[in-house]
Parts: structure tokens; sequence; C-alpha cells
């Protein structure tokens, strides 16, 4: 089944928790500090596989995680860095903040990758904090956690080339005659309820094609198959418009489609197009052909007249097609792959008051709050003075806490003291 979107979460691995411990060893009464370092939690990857051309993967499973570091240990030994995740995304797959909406990538050639979720760093052992003034430091951090967030993909079918035009023009057809695509094909409208490749080959030239489902007035609005179809038309380089010779009137589907194309996206109307006149194999059609030649050709348009059911001229458009393609540049990527990231300033905090207490929120404050080992007096203490160096204390008290108020911060639930926190 095609699925050409999906919404996933995503999050790091926490960073391993460092540990208090000392050198315990015979003649050594006084061995100093010796705990070791948590290990790095593991990031999370996507990778574009030859093995998927869908998205219909991500509708069994949507939470992917990074493996936690390891913890550390004594004798200043370092906790194992957690497992990489990588998560298998088709070539063309567009990435999303789900929050935001910001385009934060995209992945084109096989084996691209794009970070969308590192690990925590691992928490740092005591003895990371002696000093001249404290030589027994009983003093340890949490692994940070990993970063988290939810991510919308989308796919863009990647194809050299689109075959456009209304329903049951004949695009199917043709690309079952040109490639060893096997699309369902019918006279009726709206037979491909999904996109189709195929591959055709053409003077040992590869071509990729793209049966786009049929387009109907009013697309770029959502009527019909359009919108949820007309943005793989985007990643093509040129494309077939093929014209249905048994229509009403084949130069005004032609107009209808070239207008929903710019109204969609009006760069897709610059796209390069070769016209095609279908099914010239039905007499009726072979009699309307100079009449619709001479009405394009008004309008600065060469079509070829073809027939996709016996082979006319077929031939004569892949090798119209394929010239083409050599002519033009190579497409360009929306976006590098690692996209730039402006730095966000990490000192910032804001304080709201609720109902269960005070609520302090900014990054570096909840990531140092979630990195403290409440089990250790002295981490507390730590965490005052970062408090204080903030200004987040100064704040709380100007706001109107109270001895006894509870104070969260990310996960931690705090009871506010003018000696120092107690761990809620």
């Amino acid at each position: 089944m095609f699925a050409d979107e999906a919404k996933i979460y995503v999050k790091g691995g926490d960073g391993g928790n460092g540990v208090v411990a000392f050198r315990r060893e015979k003649f050594i009464p006084r061995g100093g500090p010796a705990g070791g370092n948590g290990g790095k939690g593991g990031d999370v990857t996507l990778v574009a596989s030859a093995d998927h051309n869908t998205l219909y993967h991500f509708r069994f499973k949507v939470h992917f995680k990074g493996e936690r570091g390891k913890h550390g240990s004594g004798s200043n030994k370092q906790g194992a860095q957690g497992k990489d995740f990588e998560i298998p995304v088709p070539p063309g797959t567009l990435v999303y903040d789900a929050e935001s909406g910001e385009l934060r990538g995209e992945l084109l050639k096989v084996g691209e990758r794009l970070l969308v979720a590192r690990g925590g760093r691992g928490g740092r052992g005591n003895s990371v904090f002696r000093s001249s003034t404290n030589q027994t430091p009983r003093l340890a951090e949490k692994g940070e956690p990993g970063a988290e967030r939810w991510l919308r993909l989308e796919l863009k079918l990647i194809a050299d080339v689109g075959i456009v035009g209304v329903p049951n023009a004949g695009k199917s057809t043709l690309l079952s005659v040109v490639t060893r695509a096997k699309p369902k094909i019918a006279d009726y409208p709206f037979t491909t309820l999904e996109p189709n490749l195929g591959v055709a080959v053409v003077d040992q030239r590869d071509m990729v094609l793209a049966d786009i489902p049929g387009l109907i007035e009013g697309a770029h609005a959502g009527a019909g198959l359009g919108l949820t179809f007309l943005r793989h038309i985007e990643r093509t380089r040129l494309l077939i418009h093929i014209l249905n010779g048994l229509s009403p009137d084949p130069v005004g589907d032609f107009q209808a489609i070239n207008q929903e194309l710019e109204l969609f996206k009006p760069h897709l109307a610059t796209k390069p197009q070769l016209v095609a006149f279908n099914k010239m194999d039905v007499p009726e059609v072979q009699e309307r052909w100079p009449e619709v030649q001479q009405a394009l050709a008004e309008m600065g348009i060469k079509a070829l007249p073809i027939s996709a059911v016996t082979g006319e001229n077929v031939q004569t458009l892949l090798q119209q097609t394929l010239a083409m393609l050599i002519a033009l540049p190579e497409a360009e990527p929306l976006l590098p792959l690692v996209p730039v990231l402006v730095p966000e300033d990490e000192d910032l905090f804001h304080i709201r008051r609720e109902s269960e207490g005070w609520v302090v929120e900014g990054k570096r404050i909840q990531r140092a709050a979630a990195m403290t080992n409440w089990d250790y007096y002295e981490a507390i203490m730590r965490f005052q003075r970062i408090l204080e160096a903030m200004g987040i204390s100064d704040a709380l008290r100007e706001a109107g806490v109270k001895e006894g108020d509870k104070v969260f911060i990310g996960d931690t639930e705090l009871t506010w003291s003018e000696d120092y926190f107690i761990d809620g």
C-alpha cells in the first residue's frame, strides 16, 4: 500500500549517570574520588534506504528511541555509549518539525543521513569535581536527557519525468508500455489511486517516470485526488502532458491542468513539457487531430500524436524526453542535508503560577534539574548556586514564592526553602 505521509516520535538516548566512588586499595586509607562518567546516549538518525519506496511501514511503529548510555562506575570507569538508532526512509523524504512546521532537511539519495534526535551527554562522576578546596567531593551528575520531538515525514517521489493529464487520458497505459511497471488500467476515471513509478531504457540510458493520478479542475484546492498527489510533480524535472483524444475539449483540458499546476505552486507551470495527443488508434481521434494540432500551434505548443495502445510514436516521445532531460540542469535540493540551526539563548527562563505551585521553564535550568542527583547534599547545593547565578531564585521571590511552595522544573518537583531546595 502506498503512503506518502507519516508522523513519528524520536528521542535520543539519555546519558548514563556519573557515580560517587572512592579508591579503596590496600595501604591507601584515604583514596581520592574515583567515580567514572556516564556514557553518551545513542543518537536517532534517518537514513535514505533503497529497501523502502513508501512511508507505509510507519503505520505500525511510530516511536523510536536511541539506547541509554551506561552508567559510570568506580575506578574512574567510563560508561559505554548507547547504541545509535537508524530509521530507514525512502529517498525523497522531507522531514518537518511537527510542532513548528520547520523543514529540517530532506533525503534524496540512498545512504544520505539526517540526525534528528541527539543523545544526551553522560553525567560526570565525582572525580571531575575534585578541586583544591574539595578533595573528596560527594557529587555526581545524572545523565542528560536525550533530545525528543515529533516529526512529520512527507514523501515526494523522485522521478525524472512526471506523466500528467486528466483522468482516463492514458497515462497508466503509456507507463506500462514504456516500462515494466504494472499499474491498474481500465477505461474509467481515477483508475490510478496512487502514483506509479517505472524505469524506461532509451539509448542505454535510464529514465524514471511517475504516473501521477488524474488531475481535475480544482485539484489545487483538494478536488478529486489532486491535492494528495500534486506535490509528487515537484521533484520531476520535466512533464509529459497526455491529452485524451476522446475528450470533448482536449485543448481546454490542457489549459485547465496547467492552471491547476500554477495555482498549486507557480513554478510547476514553468516546468518543461512534452505534449502528446493520445489514442490515435481510434478513427474519430485521427479525424480530430489536425484541428487540435492547429489550436495548440496557435498557443505555441508543438504536440506529438501517439497511441499508447499500439505504440505509435511512443519511441519518438521517449527519445525527445531523453534529449530534454540531458539538456536540463540537475535539480537542487530544497535544503542542505544538514540544516543550519540558529543557537538558542539557553539562559532564558519563564516563571508562571499554577494551582499546584510554580513552574519554571528554560532549556538550561531544566537540563540542570534533570542531571542533578538529589541524593547528595553537595549536588543540591550546586543546583541552588545555579538558580542564584541565573537569577531564578530572585525572580521566584519577586513573583511571591513562599516557604513550602512547590516548584516544578521539567519533571522535577521541589519544595521551596530559603535554606535549600528539598526534592519533592
